[in-house]
Order: C-alpha cells, then sequence, then structure tokens
C-alpha cells in the first residue's frame, strides 16, 4: 500500500500511534533514526498497543539509508514550510509520505534533496505552527487510500 517515514521522531507516543495506523491500513511505517526515545519505550508500547506484530516496522540508520531504500520511489515530504497544496496531489500505491521531527519538522537538507517527488503542505489556520505528527500521519495516509478507493479495507458493517 503505502509507506509512512518519520523522520527522527521524538515521541514515543505518536510513534507508537503511527504503529496502530500503520496496522490498521496496510501501511509499512520507517523510521529514520536517531529517535528521540527507547524502542521498548513504554509509551511507545502503551501507543501502539497490541499492533506491533501487526505491523511492518523498518529502521533505518539515517537519512541516507532511507534514502537509498526508496531508490526511484515517489516520496512526498509534508511540511508547514511548503506551498503546494497536499489535497491536490494525486498519489499511487507505493508512494512514500515523509513526516518531519516534532519539534523541528524536516531538515532544510532533507526537504532541498532531489529524491523528494514533492513538498506538500495540509492546510489550517494561517497564525498556528503544526499539527500532531500522528494526526498528520492519519489525514495523509487516510486521504491517499481514500484516493484508491480504500484498497484492501474489510467492508463496513
Amino acid at each position: 500500500m503505502f509507506h509512512i517515514i518519520l523522520h527522527q521522531p521524538e515521541i514515543a507516543p505518536n510513534t507508537g500511534n503511527s504503529i496502530r495506523l500503520s496496522a490498521n491500513t496496510g501501511c509499512h511505517l520507517h523510521l529514520v533514526e536517531p529517535l528521540g526515545f527507547h524502542f521498548a519505550d513504554r509509551h511507545l508500547q502503551r501507543a501502539g498497543l497490541d499492533y506491533h506484530d501487526l505491523a511492518r516496522v523498518t529502521r533505518h540508520a539515517d537519512w541516507a539509508h532511507c534514502r537509498a531504500h526508496f531508490a526511484g520511489q515517489r516520496i512526498f515530504a509534508l511540511s508547514t514550510k511548503a506551498e503546494d497544496d497536499f489535497f491536490a496531489a494525486r498519489f499511487q500505491p507505493g508512494d512514500a509520505f515523509l513526516f518531519g521531527a516534532e519539534t523541528r519538522g524536516l531538515p532544510q537538507a532533507v526537504l532541498e534533496d532531489a529524491a523528494i517527488t514533492a513538498r506538500l503542505r495540509l492546510p489550517m489556520m494561517p497564525a498556528n505552527r503544526s499539527m500532531n505528527l500522528s494526526n498528520t500521519v492519519a489525514v495523509v495516509i487516510f486521504e491517499a487510500w481514500r484516493q484508491q478507493g480504500f484498497a484492501g479495507a474489510a467492508s463496513a458493517p
């Protein structure tokens, strides 16, 4: 389906929420180190509940290793610094969505990397700085999945 890339996430519960989201949407979660917490952190475990075994999670030593892993694939960087409208973009299965650390966002060097297909921004009120990382990941993944007709989802009761 899709790939979620968290670049140096700092807050364990956000990553735990993304683990659970990945398990429930069929996405593959990629974590770019260093992480701001230990992977065995109890907050990470609690936020991910019992979904850790159902999620595909790959850890990358740094951006260079992650970038190499996705060579030739589309990577969409989400940033409050971007100007392109997220909701105008059209996504395909296999696309990767890159998100920055909670307190810093994506480094300028990563945003300017030639491997980035597009830099996208979610709409929000003008005076605000940013949205919560795991909330942003959920909005992005559900819109991309919606564009695919929620392929693979269980039928609603």
